[in-house]
């Protein structure tokens, strides 16, 4: 059943809108059109993104205020009461951003999949009114094969993880520049993943599945660290 609803809402209408991409795209370039896909879904999922970015951002410009009401010696109703009114000053929800991450993540995997299970387009997956492109030209721009691992595009889409990581809020200094609290240890601990290992397991996964993943992850990314440094510039 679970598996019918993503076919339904999530796989088939991102073939279908790939399908159609790359019959218009010029060439038919998959490359294209896979660049056009990613950059249409995210554009959809931007209101969502935008909201959680700038829930990420307030809540690390909140973390000095809410280490001190923390360190107040004041009750756990009185802090939660102090906490609450912070959070109603300043308009922010620290739940939102979760929601809002978690509300993307089926669309950005179903996307993923759609890549890697392999760019094919048979009757049984395209609507009626989609037809499968007369022509699907897997060598990018004419150069790059990426129906074939490659090493160059998938030490891009490191890079570009990297650089994503790196525009990211970065985690709050603990108050009166001690160890910090658990959370405030985790989330700098959290940071450094993301900006140190994971770009490097994005790099190893684009290599070794395809170029067109690989192609998608810088895609994505770029897209990602553009509205960062808006979202970085309307915070300040």
């Amino acid at each position: 059943m679970l598996s019918g609803i993503w076919d339904t809402l999530l796989y088939n209408p991102l073939v279908n809108l790939l399908a159609f991409l790359v019959s218009i795209a010029p060439g038919g370039d998959v490359g294209l059109a896979i660049i056009a896909l990613t950059i249409l879904v995210k554009l959809v999922l931007y209101p969502l993104s935008q909201r959680s970015l700038e829930s990420q951002g307030k809540m690390t410009l909140l973390s000095p205020e809410l280490e001190k009401i923390k360190k107040s010696g004041l009750s756990k109703e009185e802090q939660a009461a102090q906490t609450f009114e912070l959070y109603r000053q300043h308009k922010t929800n620290p739940f939102s951003g979760c929601l809002l991450v978690v509300i993307q993540i089926p669309i950005i995997l179903a996307l993923y999949y759609v890549f890697l299970k392999g760019i094919k387009f048979d009757n049984g997956v395209l609507y009626s009114f989609i037809h499968a492109p007369d022509k699907m030209n897997m060598l990018f721009l004419g150069l790059v094969d990426i129906s074939q691992k490659n090493l160059v595009l998938a030490l891009l889409a490191g890079a570009s993880q990297y650089f994503q990581a790196y525009f990211m809020p970065k985690p709050a200094a603990p108050a009166g520049g001690g160890a910090g609290s658990f959370g405030e240890s985790f989330n700098k601990s959290m940071h450094m993943q993301m900006k140190y290992i994971f770009p490097i397991i994005v790099a190893f996964i684009a290599y070794s599945v395809s170029g067109a993943i690989a192609l998608y992850w810088i895609t994505s990314n770029v897209f990602s660290i553009a509205q960062q440094i808006y979202a970085n510039k309307k915070s300040n």
